[in-house]
């Protein structure tokens, strides 16, 4: 979503990759780097015609046409000016596709970030193109959490977000959301079986939540619908959730819980542990995960984003007393 989960997003953003897949790093492939370059290479140059004759069916849809694509070019070429240097390249695989990802300074002083989407046919399935986003100042880098955390649910979790740099985490640009964590399960590679197009095909799905500290409910949204895959709520991102009071200014969001499966109210009181709701796929998400953050209000939209020292977990098989989890780890409660 835009604010607690996106795909792509930002100013000149240009994005159709329709399916959210959890991203599994690798060395560079030398095939998906040449795509990449190349269709990098043929965009500056402003041969949109190319592109979009490369672009699969789903891909012409969502943009509508190629007039769209030639405007969206021209904007870039116009605020930003040719590439001049190359500062990262990297490749990584979704699922069945793969993925070419550029950082590069251009000519006006901007860096982008680049990346293109490949279907196993070579076609483009998604492109964007965004200015690098910048971490937000935060003043509680050094902050401890004052709840003793555990992680919100049983068994091994994926962490697709999560980290304090923007490479590890793309909520750090966000204040009220600078530590956020997203949560997905995977299996062999996936974090679903089948060809992923139903909810139920999520591993997550409907798996349960629990509040990670005591505290009280001070807030809760329910009824809202699971969006189907390739659909999203952008008025309400968070969905159906849960808000905790952890300690005093220290509040706990659950979010994109599953409509109907909230089994707390306001006013509360939870123990660490207990379930408050089962893993969902409302709100601005792009598959089923759970997303959870710490604040210092329980409105989304104010306050700052706290760190979240977790106790006890166990983090790719190493056991941890205290600690934050960070991207591609595999989680679980000690």
């Amino acid at each position: 979503m835009m604010i607690l989960h996106r795909v792509t997003g930002g100013l000149a953003c240009l994005m159709a990759l329709l399916a959210f897949n959890v991203a599994v790093a690798h060395e560079p492939d030398a095939e998906t780097l040449k795509l990449g370059r190349h269709y990098t290479k043929v965009f500056q140059q402003g041969h949109a015609e190319k592109i979009w004759s490369d672009m699969s069916e789903t891909m012409q849809s969502a943009l509508g046409d190629i007039y769209h694509l030639k405007g969206f070019q021209a904007s870039v070429s116009v605020a930003y000016g040719p590439q001049r240097e190359v500062l990262e390249e990297k490749t990584e695989r979704r699922d069945d596709l793969r993925v070419y990802r550029l950082h590069a300074e251009h000519e006006r002083g901007a860096e982008l970030v680049w990346q293109w989407s490949f279907g196993p046919d070579d076609r483009i399935e998604g492109f964007y193109v965004q200015r690098m986003p910048e971490e937000a100042h935060s003043q509680y880098l050094d902050y401890q959490t004052k709840a003793e955390l555990r992680l919100p649910f049983e068994g091994e979790w994926h962490v697709f977000w999560g980290g304090r740099t923007l490479r590890d985490n793309y909520h750090a640009e966000h204040v009220a959301q600078r530590f956020a964590y997203d949560f997905v399960v995977r299996k062999s590679g996936s974090t679903h079986s089948g060809d992923g197009t139903k909810l139920e095909d999520f591993y997550c799905w409907d798996r349960p939540v629990l509040a990670p500290a005591d505290g009280k409910v001070v807030s809760v949204v329910d009824g809202l619908p699971d969006k189907e895959i390739g659909e999203a709520d952008i008025s309400r991102p968070a969905g159906n959730h849960v808000v905790l009071e952890l300690a005093e200014g220290e509040f706990a969001f659950l979010a994109h819980l599953r409509r109907g499966s909230i089994s707390v109210a306001v006013g509360d009181e939870v123990t660490r542990g207990d379930e408050v709701g089962r893993c969902g796929n409302s709100g601005n998400t792009s598959e089923p995960h759970l997303h959870m953050h710490l604040q210092t209000t329980p409105d989304l939209m104010s306050g700052e984003g706290l760190p979240a020292q977790f106790h006890n977990y166990i983090a790719d098989g190493v056991s941890k007393a205290e600690g934050e989890p960070v991207r591609g780890e595999v989680v679980s409660n000690r």
